[in-house]
């Protein structure tokens, strides 16, 4: 599987998490998009012509591959602008609560912390075992898949509680779709913000925003043009956003057709067998992950530490340091085997002070 990427092969990737590796059959589909894109630009773009049929083809492959009804499901260039999109159309007072779990990505927390400082909300911190919506929560907002500790959240209940006290559910799945199997209608959340620049391994620049029919009507399109008209469906005012290239939308179906004719069920079972058997220095954040776990780094300089690890050694592995300390988030995909993470291990075990 290694050969089917295009990463540096004197390079140990441990860090897919991040922005994903596109393999070369799905770059090759992006690719040829684009090239058709460029032979006649208006007979690709313009929507009366093959635009609306490329884009709905491809947003129905990844709907049933999510699990969601393709009328609730449009695409972004990753999660981070979907949850921009709805954050920024709700409509909170002061005094109204955003319920946050406390291990959230950074850039969705400054992103929230903007959100309060324009309408005076209230952002409220807790452990994901711990978030319960109160009578002034307005707003759950957690991940599927935590980006540093690499936990698979149990979302149901919270989801539950959420919908039973008239607030508004808003789930980070990022790392979810091609990690776990997704079946957004029955899983229950108001909004789910994916990306399939990841573990899906699209091209970056491809995620999903899915929103319930409930809350479609409150989510403002980032970018008001001509689809905007009285009557547009959820779809519709979400499509149109001036000239861009949609090749890396029109790819997922590729990744999805990649993974499907490589057993990826099995390649996921490997990958979590590979770090389930990884020992290092450092205590495992978790034991409910797939493809990514965190470990708690306990060293006098985790920046010199992970600088080492890719200067001395080209070793990719990001070390962050999180509200509860330092983490190594070690994520492993179908081109690494036993040889990078004892590699990994042995790096860490010759230079670890106590």
């Amino acid at each position: 599987m290694r050969e089917e990427f295009l990463l540096d092969p004197d390079i140990v990737f441990l860090n897919h998490g991040s922005f994903g590796a596109c393999p070369r059959p799905v770059l090759e589909a992006y690719q040829g998009f684009q090239r058709e894109l460029e032979r006649q630009p208006v007979e690709f773009l313009a929507p009366e012509r093959r635009f609306g049929e490329l884009l709905d083809a491809a947003r129905l492959a990844l709907a049933a591959y999510v699990g969601a009804d393709p009328a609730n499901l449009v695409f972004m260039p990753n999660a981070t602008t979907a949850v921009n999109v709805v954050a920024r159309s709700l409509q909170l007072r002061p005094g109204d609560e955003v319920l946050l779990g406390d291990a959230e990505y950074g850039g969705l927390e400054r992103m929230w912390e903007f959100v309060r400082r324009r309408t005076g909300a209230t952002l409220v911190r807790r452990p994901f075992a711990e978030l319960e919506p109160g009578p002034r929560t307005r707003v759950v907002f957690c991940s599927h898949i935590e980006w540093t500790t690499g936990r698979v959240n149990d979302l149901g209940p919270l989801l539950a509680a959420t919908r039973a006290a008239g607030a508004i559910s808003i789930v980070d799945g990022a790392h979810a779709p091609g990690q776990i199997d997704l079946d957004l209608e029955a899983l229950g959340a108001d909004v789910y913000a994916g990306n399939c620049h990841k573990w899906l391994c699209a091209p970056k620049g491809s995620g999903f925003l899915y929103a319930r029919p409930g809350v479609q009507d409150a989510i403002e399109p980032a970018v008001v043009s001509w689809d905007w008209v009285d009557g547009a469906t959820f779809v519709e005012r979400h499509r149109w956003q001036g000239t861009r290239d949609p090749a890396a939308y029109l790819a997922v179906e590729a990744a999805i057709a990649f993974q499907a004719e490589r057993d990826w069920p099995a390649v996921r079972e490997r990958c979590h067998a590979l770090l389930a058997g990884l020992e290092l220095p450092f205590a495992p954040l978790t034991d409910a992950f797939v493809q990514m776990r965190g470990f708690r780094v306990e060293h006098p300089d985790p920046p010199a530490l992970k600088a080492r690890l890719w200067d001395g050694h080209r070793i990719e592995v990001p070390i962050v340091e999180t509200p509860h300390g330092w983490a190594m988030r070690v994520s492993v995909q179908a081109y690494n085997d036993e040889r990078d993470l004892a590699r990994l291990a042995a790096v860490l075990f010759d230079t670890h002070e106590p």
